[in-house]
C-alpha cells in the first residue's frame, strides 16, 4: 500500500511541479500573465526556454532525470545570481520558488519520473521485451 501511495505522490509532484515551472517559462517567453517578455540573448530568455520546455517534459516524465538535472542547475544558478545577493533570507530576497524548484528537481534526478511517466512506460515496455 505504501509503495503504491509513494508512486502516486511522486507522479503528482512531478506533474504539478512541471506545470508550475512551465508557467514561469511562458511568462518569460511570451508575456503570459504579466505581459513582460525577455528578449534573445538575455539570460532570462534562456531560463524561460528551460522552464517552459523543461516543465512540459517534466510533466510528461520524458527524459526526466536529464531535464530535471538541467532545471535544478538553472534554479540554483538563478538563486545565487539573482536572489541571494539581495538578502540572506529566501522569503525576503524573492528566491523561495527558485530554491524549492532546485530541490524538487534534484529529487527527480535521483528518483526518476515514476511509473506513470513516459520514461516509466518505456522502461516497462523494454522490460516486457527482454
Amino acid at each position: 500500500m505504501q509503495d503504491r501511495l509513494e508512486s502516486i505522490v511522486l507522479n503528482v509532484l512531478r506533474i504539478v511541479s512541471g506545470f508550475l515551472f512551465m508557467q514561469h517559462g511562458a511568462a518569460k517567453l511570451w508575456g503570459w500573465f504579466d505581459g513582460t517578455t525577455r528578449e534573445f540573448p538575455e539570460l532570462t530568455f534562456f531560463a524561460g526556454v528551460i522552464e517552459f520546455f523543461g516543465g512540459i517534459l517534466i510533466m510528461l516524465g520524458f527524459g526526466t532525470r536529464a531535464v530535471a538535472f538541467l532545471a535544478s542547475g538553472t534554479m540554483a544558478f538563478a538563486y545565487f545570481m539573482v536572489h541571494a545577493p539581495r538578502d540572506f533570507w529566501p522569503y525576503v530576497n524573492g528566491g523561495t520558488s527558485a530554491a524549492l524548484y532546485c530541490f524538487i528537481f534534484l529529487y527527480l534526478v535521483v528518483r526518476g519520473g515514476g511509473a506513470f511517466s513516459v520514461d516509466g512506460l518505456l522502461a516497462a515496455r523494454r522490460k516486457g521485451r527482454g
